[in-house]
Protein backbone atom coordinates (compact mmCIF):
# COMPACT_ATOMS: atom_id res chain seq x y z
CA UNK A 1 0.00 0.00 0.00
CA UNK A 2 2.66 2.50 0.39
CA UNK A 3 4.36 1.44 -2.51
CA UNK A 4 1.40 2.49 -4.20
CA UNK A 5 1.12 5.72 -1.93
CA UNK A 6 4.74 6.21 -3.30
CA UNK A 7 3.94 5.95 -6.96
CA UNK A 8 0.97 8.32 -6.36
CA UNK A 9 3.08 10.72 -4.63
CA UNK A 10 5.12 10.64 -7.83
CA UNK A 11 3.17 11.25 -10.66
CA UNK A 12 2.03 14.66 -12.27
CA UNK A 13 -1.64 15.60 -11.11
CA UNK A 14 -3.68 18.29 -12.84
CA UNK A 15 -3.16 20.71 -10.37
CA UNK A 16 0.64 20.27 -10.74
CA UNK A 17 0.15 20.44 -14.51
CA UNK A 18 -1.66 23.77 -14.23
CA UNK A 19 1.22 24.99 -11.60
CA UNK A 20 3.53 23.98 -14.31
CA UNK A 21 1.92 26.02 -17.48
CA UNK A 22 1.69 28.71 -15.42
CA UNK A 23 5.09 28.75 -14.16
CA UNK A 24 6.10 28.22 -18.14
CA UNK A 25 4.40 31.07 -19.20
CA UNK A 26 5.71 33.38 -16.64
CA UNK A 27 9.62 31.75 -17.27
CA UNK A 28 8.01 32.81 -21.14
CA UNK A 29 7.42 36.25 -20.61
CA UNK A 30 10.96 36.45 -18.23
CA UNK A 31 13.13 35.44 -21.74
CA UNK A 32 11.24 37.48 -23.97
CA UNK A 33 11.62 40.70 -21.43
CA UNK A 34 15.33 39.32 -21.14
CA UNK A 35 15.81 39.17 -24.84
CA UNK A 36 13.77 42.37 -26.19
CA UNK A 37 16.52 44.78 -25.30
CA UNK A 38 18.99 42.70 -26.91
CA UNK A 39 17.56 40.24 -29.76
CA UNK A 40 16.49 43.33 -32.05
CA UNK A 41 20.40 44.61 -32.19
CA UNK A 42 22.90 42.37 -34.07
CA UNK A 43 25.69 43.48 -31.88
CA UNK A 44 24.12 43.45 -29.27
CA UNK A 45 22.55 40.00 -29.36
CA UNK A 46 25.32 38.16 -27.77
CA UNK A 47 23.86 39.38 -24.74
CA UNK A 48 20.91 37.52 -24.34
CA UNK A 49 21.83 34.36 -22.93
CA UNK A 50 23.14 35.65 -19.81
CA UNK A 51 20.57 38.41 -19.85
CA UNK A 52 17.86 35.79 -19.88
CA UNK A 53 19.57 33.62 -17.08
CA UNK A 54 19.59 36.47 -14.68
CA UNK A 55 16.11 36.82 -14.74
CA UNK A 56 14.83 33.08 -14.87
CA UNK A 57 16.50 32.02 -11.90
CA UNK A 58 13.72 32.79 -9.50
CA UNK A 59 10.91 31.41 -11.77
CA UNK A 60 12.76 28.02 -12.41
CA UNK A 61 13.67 27.63 -8.86
CA UNK A 62 9.79 27.97 -8.01
CA UNK A 63 8.28 25.53 -10.13
CA UNK A 64 11.03 22.86 -8.91
CA UNK A 65 9.38 24.10 -4.94
CA UNK A 66 5.87 24.12 -6.21
CA UNK A 67 6.01 20.86 -8.14
CA UNK A 68 9.21 18.79 -6.93
CA UNK A 69 8.79 15.89 -9.07
CA UNK A 70 10.10 14.33 -12.60
CA UNK A 71 8.44 16.28 -15.23
CA UNK A 72 8.25 19.82 -14.76
CA UNK A 73 11.43 20.95 -15.90
CA UNK A 74 11.00 18.08 -19.03
CA UNK A 75 7.70 19.98 -19.46
CA UNK A 76 9.25 23.48 -19.51
CA UNK A 77 11.63 22.29 -22.11
CA UNK A 78 9.33 21.09 -24.24
CA UNK A 79 7.11 24.19 -24.48
CA UNK A 80 10.12 26.59 -24.54
CA UNK A 81 11.76 24.40 -27.26
CA UNK A 82 8.05 24.55 -29.56
CA UNK A 83 7.90 28.51 -28.47
CA UNK A 84 11.24 28.66 -29.57
CA UNK A 85 10.94 26.85 -33.15
CA UNK A 86 7.22 28.55 -34.13
CA UNK A 87 8.84 31.87 -33.71
CA UNK A 88 11.74 31.22 -36.52
CA UNK A 89 14.54 30.35 -33.95
CA UNK A 90 17.52 28.49 -35.42
CA UNK A 91 16.09 24.74 -34.66
CA UNK A 92 18.97 23.53 -31.99
CA UNK A 93 17.83 26.10 -29.58
CA UNK A 94 14.78 23.77 -29.47
CA UNK A 95 16.72 20.72 -29.51
CA UNK A 96 18.99 22.44 -26.58
CA UNK A 97 16.06 23.03 -24.18
CA UNK A 98 14.79 19.26 -24.39
CA UNK A 99 18.03 18.11 -24.30
CA UNK A 100 19.19 20.58 -20.84
CA UNK A 101 16.22 20.47 -19.41
CA UNK A 102 16.34 16.48 -19.19
CA UNK A 103 20.18 16.97 -17.73
CA UNK A 104 18.44 19.57 -15.05
CA UNK A 105 15.80 17.26 -14.34
CA UNK A 106 18.42 14.17 -13.79
CA UNK A 107 20.45 16.82 -11.72
CA UNK A 108 17.63 17.85 -9.32
CA UNK A 109 16.04 14.36 -9.44
CA UNK A 110 19.17 13.24 -7.68
CA UNK A 111 18.81 15.31 -4.78
CA UNK A 112 15.05 14.44 -4.72
CA UNK A 113 14.38 18.27 -5.58
CA UNK A 114 14.83 19.49 -2.71
CA UNK A 115 18.36 20.03 -2.88
CA UNK A 116 18.81 23.37 -3.28
CA UNK A 117 22.70 23.19 -4.86
CA UNK A 118 21.52 20.60 -6.93
CA UNK A 119 18.85 22.45 -8.14
CA UNK A 120 20.86 25.96 -8.96
CA UNK A 121 23.23 23.79 -10.94
CA UNK A 122 20.50 22.30 -13.15
CA UNK A 123 19.13 25.54 -13.49
CA UNK A 124 22.99 26.41 -14.46
CA UNK A 125 23.00 23.88 -17.02
CA UNK A 126 19.43 24.26 -18.39
CA UNK A 127 20.53 28.21 -18.74
CA UNK A 128 22.78 27.84 -21.56
CA UNK A 129 20.15 26.15 -23.68
CA UNK A 130 20.96 29.92 -26.33
CA UNK A 131 24.10 28.88 -26.52
CA UNK A 132 22.48 25.62 -29.02
CA UNK A 133 22.12 28.55 -31.73
CA UNK A 134 24.30 30.96 -31.36
CA UNK A 135 27.06 28.36 -31.28
CA UNK A 136 26.25 27.65 -34.88
CA UNK A 137 27.43 30.90 -35.76
CA UNK A 138 31.28 29.18 -35.52
CA UNK A 139 30.47 25.82 -36.43
CA UNK A 140 28.77 26.02 -39.61
CA UNK A 141 27.99 30.15 -40.22
CA UNK A 142 26.48 29.35 -43.80
CA UNK A 143 23.92 27.02 -43.00
CA UNK A 144 22.81 29.35 -39.95
CA UNK A 145 22.86 31.93 -42.10
CA UNK A 146 20.62 30.05 -44.78
CA UNK A 147 18.38 28.90 -41.90
CA UNK A 148 17.37 32.17 -40.19
CA UNK A 149 17.09 34.16 -43.42
CA UNK A 150 14.66 31.71 -44.57
CA UNK A 151 12.85 32.07 -41.53
CA UNK A 152 12.41 35.73 -41.93
CA UNK A 153 15.61 37.25 -40.75
CA UNK A 154 16.81 40.25 -42.61
CA UNK A 155 20.14 39.34 -44.39
CA UNK A 156 21.91 43.15 -43.40
CA UNK A 157 20.65 41.81 -40.10
CA UNK A 158 22.81 38.26 -40.02
CA UNK A 159 25.78 40.38 -41.96
CA UNK A 160 26.21 42.96 -38.90
CA UNK A 161 26.11 39.67 -36.54
CA UNK A 162 28.85 37.79 -38.86
CA UNK A 163 30.97 40.91 -38.60
CA UNK A 164 30.35 41.38 -34.90
CA UNK A 165 30.98 37.70 -33.70
CA UNK A 166 34.61 36.94 -32.74
CA UNK A 167 36.41 33.91 -31.47
CA UNK A 168 36.55 35.05 -27.81
CA UNK A 169 32.78 35.86 -28.01
CA UNK A 170 30.76 32.00 -27.57
CA UNK A 171 33.23 31.21 -24.38
CA UNK A 172 32.28 34.30 -23.19
CA UNK A 173 28.98 33.68 -23.81
CA UNK A 174 29.26 30.46 -21.84
CA UNK A 175 30.64 31.48 -18.97
CA UNK A 176 28.85 34.89 -18.55
CA UNK A 177 25.35 32.57 -19.07
CA UNK A 178 26.85 30.27 -16.01
CA UNK A 179 27.76 32.95 -14.23
CA UNK A 180 24.35 35.36 -14.09
CA UNK A 181 22.45 31.81 -13.50
CA UNK A 182 23.99 31.89 -10.30
CA UNK A 183 23.35 35.26 -9.76
CA UNK A 184 19.91 34.62 -10.36
CA UNK A 185 19.70 31.45 -8.61
CA UNK A 186 21.10 33.18 -5.59
CA UNK A 187 19.21 36.00 -5.67
CA UNK A 188 15.96 33.72 -6.01
CA UNK A 189 17.01 31.91 -3.46
CA UNK A 190 17.38 34.91 -1.06
CA UNK A 191 13.59 36.35 -2.16
CA UNK A 192 12.00 33.18 -1.92
CA UNK A 193 13.52 31.57 1.53
CA UNK A 194 10.15 31.20 2.79
CA UNK A 195 8.97 29.66 0.18
CA UNK A 196 11.99 26.86 -0.22
CA UNK A 197 11.57 26.34 3.23
CA UNK A 198 8.06 25.85 3.01
CA UNK A 199 8.68 23.42 0.19
CA UNK A 200 11.49 21.28 2.53
CA UNK A 201 14.21 22.48 0.14
CA UNK A 202 17.52 22.53 1.96
CA UNK A 203 20.77 24.58 0.87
Amino acid sequence: MSNLSTVSKQKLSIKDLVVTGIFSALFFVMTMIGGIFFAPNPVLTFLLPPAVALLTGPVYLLLIAKVPKHGPILILGILMGLLMFVTGMYWLWSVAYIVLAIVAELISGAGKFNNMKLNIIGFMIFSLNPIGSYMMLWINQNKYIDYLVGKGTEQSYMNTMVETAKDWMLPAMIIGTLLLAFISALLGKRLLKKQFEKAGIVA
